[in-house]
């Protein structure tokens, strides 16, 4: 038998990737103004606008709950199919 997703890593470990990703556009958006994508995380993020410190922590505490979101989502799913397939070989 395959071994399960944890939650726990699946979460934080997607929270942290989204949580990076939002500090590398943010930091992006700075360096290169012309080509900035802060609008689209303003549609992602409620309460999101470009910037201050208060609306960066915002944004920083919103992509890390979409991780977790994500995690819930997608890890008892996978668990789920995965059993299945492990289940359904053994028979046949």
């Amino acid at each position: 038998m395959r071994n399960r997703l944890s939650m726990s890593a699946v979460g934080h470990a997607t929270s942290l990737f989204l949580a990076f990703t939002f500090v590398a556009c943010v930091v992006f958006d700075l360096v290169v103004p012309k080509y900035a994508m802060y609008e689209h995380w303003q549609g992602l993020l409620p309460g999101f606008s470009w910037l201050s410190p208060g609306t960066f922590l915002l944004g920083l505490v919103e992509t890390y709950a979409y991780g977790w979101y994500v995690a819930l989502v997608w890890v008892p799913l996978y668990n789920v199919f995965l059993h299945r397939a492990d289940t359904s070989s053994v028979g046949g």
